[in-house]
């Protein structure tokens, strides 16, 4: 089991012991979330589904993202990863929800989003949605492997700062 597999394995546990779902919305990352999640035997029993919405008209249909926050922010910002994870969490049947949306490269940066922008969001149904930007250095590879694991640190860093809900 590699490391990406060994934190959703920890995901995992967390989300069986409080009888709770995920739901993942990935844009950058093209599934590679819920292919580390899916690696996990028994991840049917805590991972609902993954929503790949790698283009902006995918991102409205499927995720429900209003089209004037991409006109606005543009698809890589912390206001569509937001509205990436919260459509998750309305299309889906998960109490939380990740969102990964970036620039990996070797083209489309620029200079205010330069390659490697890489914007993250999670929601839970009881805890609201945080966002973050990161910088990642590396080739697209590179890039998208530091964003999976980014995201997945991230949400079980706050299964982990949640309480159980009684």
């Amino acid at each position: 089991m590699n490391d990406l597999e060994q934190l959703a394995a920890r995901i995992g546990e967390r989300l069986l012991a409080r009888g709770e779902w995920l739901v993942a919305a990935e844009s950058c990352t093209g599934g590679w979330v819920a292919q580390s999640v899916t690696a996990v035997a028994g991840s049917s029993a805590w991972f609902d589904r993954g929503f790949v919405t790698y283009s902006n008209a995918a991102k409205v249909d499927m995720l429900g993202v209003p089209q004037t926050t991409i006109d606005r922010h543009g698809a890589v910002s912390e206001a569509v990863a937001r509205a990436m994870a919260q459509g998750a969490l309305a299309h889906g049947r998960g109490d939380w929800a990740l969102a990964v949306t970036g620039i990996a490269g070797p083209s489309g940066g620029s200079i205010e989003k330069p390659v490697g922008t890489v914007c993250f969001a999670w929601a839970g149904r009881d805890a609201g949605c945080e966002a973050q930007t990161c910088r990642f250095d590396g080739d697209r590879a590179s890039v998208r492997e530091q964003s999976v694991r980014h995201v997945l640190r991230g949400l079980l860093e706050r299964l982990e700062n949640q309480p159980l809900l009684a």
